[in-house]
């Protein structure tokens, strides 16, 4: 068996938080004559940079912690392919311009955001210590409100 460094797996975590982070930003600019949807991306963005100093805290402890996988790069390979690559590949200028024309893009992209999130978090938990588990649930359950936020702005969008 191959050792693992559980905190290089979350340095892909933080990778993917600085990932929606920009993509919260360019939304926030994208729509900043929509008062509402600029506030509402604006806000996301800020969660998302709360979320990397978070993971950036729990990834300092994670320093000397070690698992074992069955060969070396297994959890990280795990973890790259459990979340949507393609998703994280369109956060660039260029093809955030042709993909983004109205709010509910965005939202839709968001919600896709939260749902890795949350299944890259959830997947994560079971390779942390006890001490790391309590903080790594509390950024799923932040995550899960992100979600839930965004459903809700969905739905009363969709009314309209």
């Amino acid at each position: 068996m191959n050792i693992f460094n559980a905190a290089e797996v979350v340095d892909i975590g933080i990778e993917k938080e600085k990932k929606r982070r920009d993509f919260y930003a360019m939304v926030a600019e994208l729509f900043k004559e929509e008062k509402d949807m600029n506030d509402l991306f604006t806000k996301l963005r800020d969660w998302e940079s709360t979320h990397i100093e978070k993971f950036t805290e729990i990834r300092n402890r994670l320093q000397e912690y070690e698992t074992f996988e069955t060969y070396e790069g297994e959890l990280e390979d795990y973890m790259t392919a459990l979340v949507d690559e393609k998703l994280y590949d369109v956060v660039t200028p260029e093809i955030f311009a042709k993909k983004i024309k109205k709010p509910i893009d965005a939202i839709n992209y968001g919600m896709s955001f939260e749902k890795d999130a949350i299944l890259f978090f959830e997947e994560l938990l079971p390779n942390m210590r006890p001490v790391n588990s309590a903080s790594i649930q509390a950024l799923i359950d932040e995550e899960k409100k992100h979600l839930i936020y965004l459903y809700q702005l969905k739905k009363n969008i969709g009314k309209k």
